[in-house]
């Protein structure tokens, strides 16, 4: 199976890359500052599923696909794109309703609701599927076989890192958003600007291009 040394490359990569705020980070600091801690660690569950999904992918040679179609990656890229933007008019239009929210005097998102949109914007996310596909094929040690089980080991390698490191913006945020909730004003503003960020992100994730 594989060396030490090369799942401990493996992980200093990946942490290079999950250490930048991406589309999921912002995504999961939007959603602490808008619904809490519980959301925004469900929010980052839901990261993590969709990102093992294309882990999963790419160990069953669909990555390569992704990676080499121009129009796979960029419909994958819109649709993912198009859902943050969903996602952004929906909170900045709901933004005076985080008081009630706050207080207990509105119904919250369901966990399952709030799983499935983390999950989204993870399997979605245009980083992770150009990392995947391109990265980390070149860690598999082919000469020990059972390539796919190597892939799925490094991609949990992958996932715990995301998982803390997400978790940790999640919590901080959510930490924030208590300072926020002692005025309306505020939480409406912090609803108004995740919903603007999560449009923002949504334009930037289509206009985004790949490296050929």
């Amino acid at each position: 199976m594989l060396s030490t040394d090369r799942v401990l490359a493996f992980a200093a990569m990946s942490f290079l890359l999950i250490v930048v705020p991406g589309p999921s980070v912002l995504f999961v600091v939007g959603r602490a500052l808008a619904h809490g801690r519980r959301a925004a660690l469900t929010t980052v569950v839901g990261n993590t599923l969709g990102a093992y999904v294309l882990v999963v992918a790419v160990a069953l040679g669909i990555g390569t696909l992704v990676e080499r179609s121009v129009l796979v990656f960029t419909v994958l890229k819109l649709a993912g794109a198009a859902y943050l933007v969903h996602l952004g008019i929906k909170a900045w239009r709901q933004r005076r309703s985080l008081q009630d929210a706050f207080e207990g005097r509105a119904t919250a998102h369901s966990g399952l609701r709030t799983l499935w949109e983390g999950f989204a914007v993870g399997v979605a996310n245009p980083k992770t599927i150009v990392f995947f596909a391109a990265v980390l094929p070149q860690f598999v040690d082919r000469e020990q076989g059972h390539v796919a089980a190597q892939m799925l080991l490094l991609g949990l390698v992958f996932n715990v890192i995301a998982v803390v490191s997400d978790g940790v913006w999640g919590l901080a945020a959510a930490t924030a958003r208590s300072w926020f909730a002692r005025s309306p004003q505020r939480l409406s503003l912090v609803g108004g600007a995740g919903g603007l960020a999560m449009i923002g992100l949504g334009v930037t994730v289509a206009a985004t291009g790949r490296k050929e």
